[in-house]
């Protein structure tokens, strides 16, 4: 049975309570939990430093623009050769004088076109792969900012419930002076603010880590500090999933890049079906006969024979349609994959929207008000402190969880952007790669 208690008694406990035990603010959907310091870090000026300064896009685009030079090289005939030489030929009337001409190597007609349209697909593969590299880079810079602002949410929510505790431990203190508690209580209370500081610790450790990540990304000294993230916006996911479908098979860079590569391997199958035909050297020679003071000409075409087609020619058609073969099976393992990452990326946003309305509409309310009955029925004596503790805790996992569907709602929404090669609501630049 429960000890009865005075008026006076009761009545220092409600004041006690009153000045202790403040009641618990619920933050609304995306509202600043106060003890946020530092500057506000903007994801799109991230994303445009991210474009001009990673090194992983600049190599990518550096490749596309060799590639674009091969065009020319190769769709140009081989380069001329100049000769020059001197000749005596012992005759009844000796021949002797200066030779000089000019020789040419001409593949044969239609060489030089598929050489040329072999170069270009790699330069609108390349072009693709350096989108693609973008958006992908873009996504990874996306998730390291949610996860960012998902640790500094993290951190005040639980400096706000440390502070908590520690009125729970004044609380519990007081209460045990004049024998309304058990020292239990402010030994339990005591505990839970050591766990706190242990989280705050592991969390610290988490935005240091976040910081080096996107600092690499960002191409900067690995050390260099970051401010705070701004407010994450839950963006409503109102595409259906045949429409993100449909956008990955006509908008995503890797499938394009991989169609581009079909393309290069299909006139590479009709190039080495050409070498069965063979090239030409054409020669033109001037000739001076000193001991008649004359001059002459000499005209040659040589042919050259694709005699070992067998081991030469042949094996190159096979390694050609082999390669066709290759890349049409990449193409199609590729479009499995990307339909899987589509397929996976709108359940998770759909789950993560399901739960941020039922923890932000019912389960935080409801945490809440079983928070502040708690701390008045524990002032009171109705309660034990082991409920008080609960209900604390209780509130604060449904705040991290909703704050955490929220970050994982809007790195769904990166990874499709990613795959589909299409915004969704979200920042975005121009598309041009080559800019």
């Amino acid at each position: 049975m429960r000890h009865a208690i005075s008026l006076h008694q009761l009545l220092a406990a409600m004041v006690l309570l009153a000045v202790t035990m403040p009641p618990v603010p619920l933050p609304a959907d995306g509202a600043e939990l106060p003890g946020v310091n530092g500057p506000r870090i903007d994801l799109p000026g991230l994303i445009h430093e991210l474009e001009a300064a990673n090194p992983e896009i600049n190599a990518a685009r550096h490749r596309w623009r060799a590639a674009q030079a091969v065009v020319p090289q190769v769709q140009t005939l081989p380069d001329p050769t100049i000769q020059i030489g001197y000749q005596r030929m012992p005759m009844t009337e000796p021949f002797q004088g200066a030779m000089y001409g000019v020789g040419q190597e001409i593949p044969f007609p239609g060489k030089l076109r598929l050489k040329g349209e072999v170069a270009q697909s790699d330069v609108d593969r390349f072009e693709q792969e350096l989108y693609a590299t973008r958006l992908r880079l873009i996504a990874s810079l996306k998730e390291a900012y949610f996860s960012l602002h998902f640790v500094h949410k993290s951190i005040e929510i639980v400096e706000k419930n440390k502070a908590l505790l520690l009125q729970f431990e004044k609380t519990a203190k007081a209460r045990y002076s004049v024998g309304q508690a058990a020292q239990q209580d402010v030994f339990r209370a005591q505990l839970e603010i050591s766990r706190v500081l242990d989280r705050l610790a592991v969390l610290e450790q988490e935005k240091e880590s976040l910081h080096a990540a996107i600092n690499r990304l960002l191409n900067r000294p690995p050390a260099d500090p970051l401010g705070t993230p701004e407010e994450v916006r839950t963006t409503i996911l109102t595409i259906p999933l045949q429409e993100l479908n449909r956008r990955a098979d006509e908008f995503s860079p890797v499938l394009a890049a991989m169609t581009k590569n079909i393309h290069r391997s299909e006139h590479a199958v009709s190039l080495a079906k050409r070498q069965y035909y063979p090239d030409f050297d054409v020669t033109a020679l001037g000739l001076r006969n000193d001991k008649i003071n004359d001059n002459g000409y000499q005209v040659m075409v040589g042919i050259k024979v694709p005699l070992f087609y067998a081991s030469k020619q042949r094996q190159g058609v096979h390694e050609a349609m082999a390669g066709l073969d290759s890349a049409r099976d990449d193409f199609a393992a590729t479009r499995q994959d990307l339909l899987f990452q589509v397929k996976d990326g709108f359940v998770q946003a759909q789950r993560a929207e399901r739960l941020i309305t039922i923890l932000r509409d019912a389960i935080i309310p409801q945490a809440t008000l079983a928070l502040q009955a708690a701390q008045a029925g524990y002032a009171v004596g109705k309660v034990d402190f082991l409920t008080l503790l609960n209900s604390l805790l209780t509130l604060q996992d449904s705040q991290l969880e909703l704050h955490g569907e929220m970050v994982n709602h809007e790195k769904a929404l990166a990874r499709l952007e990613a795959v589909t090669g299409e915004p969704l609501g979200g920042v975005e630049s121009e598309r041009k790669p080559g800019s």
